[in-house]
């Protein structure tokens, strides 16, 4: 027997050695990739100046994308986290320069993906500096995105696109940007967001998990009436498939 544990104790321990992760290099080589990613990016906005974030490669080329783009977020938000781990003033103006670039888009009221957007680079900027023009812009997004909820379905509208496809289409990705609405009630102490959030998520609970916690892409309601006209899919292999990304967003939802 005390064989068996000192053996189980050992593979433990190898398997945890195994696992461990060097922080300090990890993010040593993703500040050097970074650096070559911000010269790119400069490079790029010389030539179009609106483009404010990068986004991907493209056949080659490199792919940058305006402010109103739900990925716009994501380059200021992984700025912000270098400038937390590393204390390092240079991450600090980069991160506050390509937040700046997004800051219009708490207007922004023809998309759901505000949490995205916004939460992303203000979440984060707030978070690290405690800045309140950061916390101001967060709740003016907050009452954007909430403008898009429909009492009667109970749900936050996803897209207005295809309006012949679709009546209220309400997708799986949306669970992600209720965070902010959360976080916009703590700072104000208005239920109004939470209640939003809460009835978002319990009927996406409802209507786009199947028995075994799979999930549906896409569930079209009906305007008028609220219920679920059909359960679809945009993105992944099939209707009745489950999308890997998508899964992931409704459970960090």
């Amino acid at each position: 027997m005390k064989l068996k544990i000192t053996g189980v104790l050992l593979l433990a321990a190898i398997t945890a050695q195994a696992q461990k992760t060097d922080v300090p290099k990890a993010f040593k080589n993703a500040a050097q990739q970074t650096d070559v990613l911000v010269k790119n990016v400069d490079s790029a906005r010389k030539v179009k100046p609106n483009l404010v974030s990068p986004r991907t490669v493209e056949k080659g080329q490199f792919k940058m994308v305006v402010s109103r783009d739900w990925t716009s977020g994501f380059f200021p938000g992984e700025l912000w986290y270098f400038y937390e781990y590393t204390k390092d003033k240079k991450w600090l103006d980069l991160a506050k320069k390509y937040t700046e670039d997004i800051k219009k888009e708490q207007f922004n009221k023809g998309t759901h993906d505000l949490g995205f957007m916004i939460y992303c680079p203000f979440g984060n900027g707030y978070r690290v500096t405690k800045d309140t023009a950061y916390k101001s812009v967060i709740i003016q997004a907050a009452k954007s995105l909430s403008t898009r909820f429909n009492p009667k379905v109970g749900v936050i509208r996803s897209w207005d696109h295809s309006g012949t496809k679709w009546d209220y289409p309400v997708i799986i990705d949306n669970m992600m940007n209720l965070e902010l609405l959360f976080e916009a009630t703590k700072f104000t102490g208005d239920s109004s967001f939470y209640k939003i959030a809460i009835s978002h998520a319990d009927n996406t609970i409802k209507n786009h998990y199947r028995p075994d916690f799979s999930s549906y892409h896409v569930v079209d309601y009906d305007v008028n009436k609220g219920g679920v006209i059909k359960k679809t899919t945009a993105q992944g292999y099939a209707d009745e498939s489950s999308w890997a990304r998508g899964q992931a967003w409704g459970l960090y939802g």
